[in-house]
């Protein structure tokens, strides 16, 4: 939806009359709203673990034009028109998985890896072990946006996420998957695009 498309202006509405996320740093802010809004989960307030720096070191990336690694086909669908890296699709992702015994999302984001290069965006929203495959492969991101789902290894996936120092969005819960990445994913790419947009429901860096 265009920020300013009426219904989406009356969800931020909704959501603000509910909760009121001002005390928080700008980008965690539009990120966690975004997020609010994408699943009308309002446990992600405490859910996400939000690193401002982090999320300045992605927003940056985004400026510059930095490309997008998605794990899933579900999770590149969701970013529109951005330049995105997606092998999950690629026949080789899919004999990958079966010979290393990984999941596709895995084998998508180890075969991304030459192509990206370092200061890419990483999304991870479906395979817990796509987020090892990240840390395994000493990428240097820009951002990592790991927000797995699933009761098996995802909170602990996110959890070795946070403490491998890369700068990174996650959340503490098995919750997450693709609409939450891309979510916030696209809470800061507005933000990149349009950063004193009047009509745009997120707040612009530095302001409420």
């Amino acid at each position: 939806m265009h920020p300013a498309d009426p219904a989406e202006a009356e969800s931020y509405r909704i959501l603000r009359s509910r909760l009121d996320l001002s005390a928080l740093p700008p980008l965690s802010r539009a990120v966690t709203e975004r997020v609010i809004h994408a699943t009308a989960d309002f446990d992600y307030v405490t859910d996400l673990v939000c690193d401002e720096a982090a999320l300045a070191s992605g927003l940056a990336a985004l400026r510059r034009g930095a490309p997008a690694v998605a794990d899933a086909a579900a999770v590149a669908a969701l970013l529109g028109g951005y330049h995105v890296i997606c092998k999950a699709d690629d026949s080789l992702a899919a004999r990958l998985a079966r010979s290393a015994n990984l999941s596709l999302s895995a084998a998508a984001v180890r075969l991304a890896f030459s192509e990206a290069g370092p200061g890419a965006v990483w999304l991870v929203g479906c395979a817990p072990d796509a987020l090892a495959e990240i840390l395994a492969r000493e990428v240097e991101p820009a951002l990592v946006i790991g927000v797995p789902v699933g009761f098996v290894g995802a909170a602990e996936a996110k959890d070795a996420l946070r403490r491998s120092g890369l700068p990174a969005l996650s959340n503490v819960t098995e919750k997450g998957g693709p609409a939450v990445a891309a979510a916030a994913f696209e809470a800061l790419l507005r933000i990149a695009a349009a950063p004193d947009d009047p009509a745009s429901p997120f707040p612009s860096p530095g302001g409420r």
